[in-house]
């Protein structure tokens, strides 16, 4: 048997593949990219309505505003959900972010789930998942959130993270999935399960 310190080091991946619903939009994060996909949605979620450039303009602008906050914290892409539920939509989203650690040895999944455990609000939970692409940290948590137009108008909002080692490196790459749908969270937290345990790496 080879001992483990001559078994060859895995090799990173070039790359990852997910498997999202039908109805969920991506954006590619990096500018060029981002500007062509914001234009892509506003012009899809405005199809056949000429009477609203207002409001087409607020959705660039917003649109525009996330995606680039997303990409200072080093976002990747940036899914958001246009299912219909009926004659509404089901708010989603996911962004997918590349984190580095700022040393060269890896981190236990538990030591990190640990602090992540301790840094973050009381009553969410915390744990190692076992996915389809390897071991990960799964956090879930419900935070308040206050909307941008107005200070007394806040709601809350059920967030799950997964943490997951990025093979033959130090890095971790991290799906941030959310929803503001308390009344259904528990059926979207078992789509973003899903969603995270189709995740692939490819070479």
């Amino acid at each position: 048997m080879t001992p483990p310190e001559q078994m060859p080091a895995a090799v990173p991946p070039r790359d990852y593949r997910l498997l999202l619903p039908d109805g969920w939009f991506r954006i590619l994060l990096e500018p060029d990219e981002r500007e062509r996909a914001v234009a892509a949605l506003v012009e899809r979620q405005f199809h056949g309505i000429d009477d609203a450039p207002h409001l087409k303009d607020e959705l660039r602008k917003d649109l525009r505003a996330r995606a680039a906050k997303a990409y200072r914290s080093g976002g990747i892409e940036l899914y958001l959900s246009l299912q219909q539920a009926g004659p509404f939509t089901v708010p989603a989203s996911l962004l997918v972010t590349l984190a580095p650690l700022p040393h060269a040895e890896s981190l236990p999944l538990d030591a990190l789930a640990q602090v992540l455990g301790a840094e973050g609000p009381v009553g969410q939970e915390v744990g190692v998942e076992e996915l389809s692409s390897g071991p990960a940290v799964r956090i879930r948590k419900r935070a308040a959130q206050r909307r941008d137009d107005s200070v007394d108008r806040a709601y809350s909002s059920t967030t799950v993270e997964y943490h997951l080692p990025v093979p033959g490196t130090t890095a971790f790459l991290l799906l941030s999935f959310s929803t503001p749908l308390e009344p259904i969270a528990d059926a979207m937290v078992g789509l973003f399960d899903a969603v995270a345990d189709s995740l692939t790496w490819t070479e």
